[in-house]
């Protein structure tokens, strides 16, 4: 490890891990590409010829396809954000900025805030995306979630809504004193020399939400929704569940500022193993843990680095092979809020507790 904690190359991983290679990079882009641009083309041309009752199957299936490479865009994109696609800046903030706006999500934004998010991970005072409450935090209402029926409110809520309402009302990270919005050029989130680039990021998104406006004139408001609006709910529904899944866990500490250090931060995450979709998500799934240490390293690299680390971390490597669907009802069943174990001396080192 390098001076105040910062990673340096580890003589146990191999030199080429670090290396971006430009063609290697846009290989998995133009797969993407090809694979959207696929499923457009059958469901545009062959889906209105269908009979009855096929389309009831045909559609369901080209969201969640769809959806899912969309969400392949944007793992893409948030690579782009670490300069982990190549070796110019220039290009990573272009294929970057083209796919998060795409997906009606601030490129430069994001890239800002998420940056902060690796810099102070695991702080309760400082992380900019992952702070959860203490027990005396807690809203009165909170209790009243505490039970099966609430817990799938929750879950439906986080799913569809989580992620606009992060990027526009910052709703998972730390207080401020005024709203911080990601599309606010003069939020808290961002300082003055980045106020341009928000602008730019903003620009973006308005040019594409302008773009469909033209596209419900021209082909109608069924047409966008089906197209491009479920695939683009689906990308939302997995970068919650993915984030979510990544950042809470019973075993994982939070750190206040006495006890926070960024190793001690960066190491509480977890793996998870989405199966197949680990491939189509290229990897961001179960390489979380490398990641947040070694955050240039591609993705087609971070699999080899993260068989190196395990070895080397131990106990400090999480890996949860708890299916999804009921690791996410685990998690929002037993990680309501923080605090210190009973009796601990570490007061400022915080455990996930669910006791109301």
């Amino acid at each position: 490890m390098g001076a105040g904690g910062r990673t340096s190359v580890p003589p146990t991983i191999p030199p080429h891990c670090f290396k971006r290679f430009v063609l290697r990079s846009f290989s998995y882009l133009i797969y993407d590409l090809v694979l959207a641009s696929l499923f457009y083309y059958v469901a545009t041309n062959y889906f209105p010829s269908l009979p009855q009752p096929l389309p009831y199957v045909a559609w369901p299936l080209y969201w969640a396809m769809q959806g899912c490479i969309f969400t392949a865009f944007w793992a893409l994109a948030h690579e782009c954000g670490h300069q982990a696609f190549s070796d110019y800046q220039w290009l990573d903030d272009t294929i970057g900025f083209i796919l998060h706006t795409f997906l009606l999500t601030p490129y430069f934004s994001l890239k800002y805030s998420h940056r902060r998010h690796h810099s102070n991970t695991g702080s309760l005072e400082r992380d900019e995306v992952f702070v959860p409450k203490k027990k005396s935090a807690l809203k009165w209402w909170a209790k009243h979630f505490n039970n099966p029926l609430g817990r799938f409110l929750e879950i439906s809520i986080q799913l569809i809504l989580g992620w606009p309402l992060y990027l526009l009302f910052n709703i998972t990270g730390p207080p401020y004193d005024r709203l911080a919005c990601h599309y606010d050029p003069y939020g808290p989130i961002f300082s003055d020399r980045q106020r341009l680039q928000i602008y730019v990021s903003d620009s973006g998104v308005l040019a594409v939400t302008y773009a469909l406006y033209l596209l419900v004139l021209a082909k109608g408001v069924g047409w966008v929704i089906s197209v491009y609006g479920v695939p683009l709910l689906v990308v939302n529904a997995f970068l919650v569940m993915i984030t979510y899944l990544q950042h809470t866990h019973p075993s994982l500490p939070h750190y206040e500022s006495s006890e926070w250090d960024w190793l001690r931060g960066a190491l509480p995450t977890v793996d998870r193993d989405y199966g197949i979709l680990n491939k189509v998500f290229h990897d961001i799934t179960r390489i979380h843990v490398a990641h947040h240490l070694f955050p240039t390293i591609p993705h087609y690299h971070a699999m080899e680095a993260t068989k190196v680390i395990k070895p080397i971390l131990g106990e400090y490597y999480q890996f949860d092979r708890t299916p999804v669907y009921k690791a996410i009802w685990r998690e929002l069943k037993e990680c309501v809020y923080v605090e210190p174990d009973a009796g601990d001396n570490d007061k400022g080192v915080l455990w996930f507790r669910n006791k109301l």
